[in-house]
């Protein structure tokens, strides 16, 4: 293998599938970056066997010529080294040349590096997805929804299938839904053209949604989605994102829905933001995150949190609206504020059933996303 590349492209498209490295793998041959070189260009793969990404760099575009192969070739390439070195050679041009036993030697201006690589051969193969079934859907839109449930899943192993975000399609609605049993959001939307294809019960890691999200470009791009029996497969321009669906059934989560009210709230979702982050700070002193809300005779809220140490915290809110009867609750203030974080709309409803009952927050201009709180036990 022998070529000439581009470093900016070449280096775009390593921190690209560098996401799929795992520093804790055990199989050596998944500690590196393998590079396939044909005529028609480089292709670069990286696997930690949870997910797999591949970019490929075409040899020329519009413009200019990105590569020039003199051989085509393979090699795996530790990927610790080799992505910090690219970024730092001198010159806007890379020359690099396999020779016996897969050592590699990289020039780049006055700078020569010579690599141990690994034989491509034990590099795994990569998923066979028949893609005869695609889903399209706006990058935006994409990261959007990760981004609005992605903080609900659950931290714990020892439910694996809660680590995950639910995604299901049905009558050209895809829903997401993601729940730590303390919380729950979910986020749904329209998409185009799907009308022949449905999916239930496809549970991807948060983790692997979050590399995913930082690989979807901020411009408009369309994502392609293929589903098949335990993977998945993202279609992002060049970048081909593999992820492994998560084992099991997850819960059916439609019974912890309310579906009546006995109070409704709805405040300025900025300011109750920032009132709640001013009562999280003594909240977390005390190890409970636990903030305090109730309504008022004058048709307001009071928020107020205490620390043992440090002292009370406590204000008041006008409410745009308010309907049904007076309540004091208990929850969780980061729960609530991770919420608040995500939510775009400028007004936020806040309905109780009850005491004991789950808050439920509705973004008042997004009808496609909701979210669940459960209280803490409060002694009125």
């Amino acid at each position: 293998m022998k070529i000439s590349i581009l470093k900016n492209v070449l280096n775009e498209s390593i921190q690209h599938v560098s996401k799929a490295i795992s520093s804790r793998t055990t199989i050596p041959i998944l500690s590196g970056i393998k590079l396939d070189v044909t005529y028609s260009g480089v292709t670069l793969t990286a696997s930690d066997t949870d997910i797999s990404i591949q970019s490929f760099i075409p040899s020329e575009d519009e413009k200019h010529t990105i590569v020039q192969v003199e051989q085509p070739g393979s090699v795996v390439l530790p990927a610790k080294f080799f992505v910090e070195i690219i970024k730092k050679l001198p010159s806007q041009e890379i020359q690099m040349e396999v020779k016996d036993n897969f050592q590699t030697f990289i020039s780049s201006g006055a700078t020569e590096i010579q690599m141990v690589g690994l034989d491509p051969e034990e590099f795994p193969v990569l998923p066979n997805i028949e893609d005869s079934q695609t889903v399209s859907i706006p990058g935006d839109l994409l990261k959007n929804m990760i981004k609005q449930t992605v903080f609900s899943i659950s931290t714990h192993e020892t439910t694996p299938i809660l680590t995950g975000v639910l995604w299901n399609l049905n009558d050209n609605e895809l829903k997401f839904t993601a729940t730590d049993r303390h919380r729950l959001a979910t986020r749904s939307a329209q998409l185009e053209g799907t009308q022949d294809i449905s999916f239930n019960n496809v549970v991807i890691a948060g983790k692997t949604l979050n590399e995913l999200s930082k690989i979807i470009p901020d411009q408009n791009t369309l994502v392609d989605i293929v589903v098949a029996d335990n993977q998945v497969l993202f279609k992002i321009d060049r970048v081909l994102f593999y992820s492994r669906i998560l084992d099991g059934i997850y819960p059916d989560t439609s019974r912890i829905i309310p579906t009546s009210h006995k109070t409704e709230l709805v405040l300025d979702t900025k300011k109750l933001s920032e009132s709640i982050d001013r009562a999280y700070l003594l909240s977390k002193e005390e190890k409970t995150n636990i903030v305090l809300l109730q309504t008022m005779e004058h048709g307001g809220i009071e928020i107020s949190s205490s620390s043992s140490e440090l002292g009370k915290v406590r204000e008041e809110l006008d409410l745009i609206d308010f309907k049904g009867e007076p309540l004091r609750i208990s929850f969780n203030s980061k729960y609530m504020l991770d919420v608040l974080k995500v939510v775009e709309s400028e007004q936020l409803m806040i309905a109780f059933m009850g005491v004991m009952s789950p808050i439920v927050l509705k973004p008042l201009d997004d009808s496609k996303s909701q979210y669940i709180i459960l209280p803490y036990r409060t002694a009125n």
